[in-house]
């Protein structure tokens, strides 16, 4: 098993501009470094679901079913058009930090969850991705599979933790103008429909 290997392409590819990157740093930049911490532990934790299913093959078997797969695509695509116009209703005028509200810190954590879960595109990703480290011709892959998945997830949450901590403090000054807080508001509500509409096209 080629697991530095593994964790070269991991960062790199954590690291890359892209959905899960981009939610953590809209959570980070609106509601504080907390936020967009506890937003990262769900999205980390929405892995697990992944790396099992692909660990047991049952990816492939959702693959290979096209109603499986379309259903999964639209419930992923309505969430995240869902969580795009509740984002742009939203009025926010100001960057706070999250307090020690359990019930926010629950529903950031479990929208991160969700999110990770129902985005097919993550399916294809650790499909294409984690077998070509194993190594080959291996009797039973699971064990080398799902240590794997607990590095990718672990490397993703520390990066998504200091990206929250340097858009936390970014934003502190920034979104204390009521201008830049709606460009942000609105841009958080584009990033979620964007992403949701792209899933429907997901082959």
């Amino acid at each position: 098993m080629n697991l530095w290997g593994f964790i070269s392409a991991a960062v790199l590819l954590t690291l890359m501009p892209g959905p899960d990157i981009l939610f953590v740093i809209t959570q980070s930049i609106t509601r504080g470094r907390k936020a967009g911490m506890v937003f990262a532990a769900g999205l980390c934790t929405g892995l697990i679901a992944h790396v099992t299913a692909v660990s047991l093959g049952v990816s492939i078997l959702l693959m290979s079913s096209p109603v499986a797969f379309t259903m999964l695509k639209f419930a992923g695509a309505a969430y995240l058009l869902y969580l795009g116009v509740k984002a742009f209703l939203a009025r926010r005028e100001n960057h706070f930090e999250l307090s020690g509200d359990a019930a926010v810190s629950g529903k950031l954590y479990r929208k991160g969850i969700l999110m990770n879960i129902l985005n097919p595109k993550v399916i294809l990703f650790f499909l294409a991705f984690f077998p070509q480290f194993i190594d080959k011709g291996i009797e039973n892959p699971i064990p080398q599979m799902l240590l794997l998945g607990l590095v990718f997830m672990v490397q993703a949450f520390l990066i998504f933790s200091m990206v929250a901590a340097v858009a936390d403090r970014l934003a502190r000054r920034l979104m204390q103008n009521p201008k830049v807080a709606l460009a942000v508001n609105v841009a958080e509500s584009l990033i979620y429909c964007v992403i949701g509409v792209s899933i429907l096209f997901v082959r």
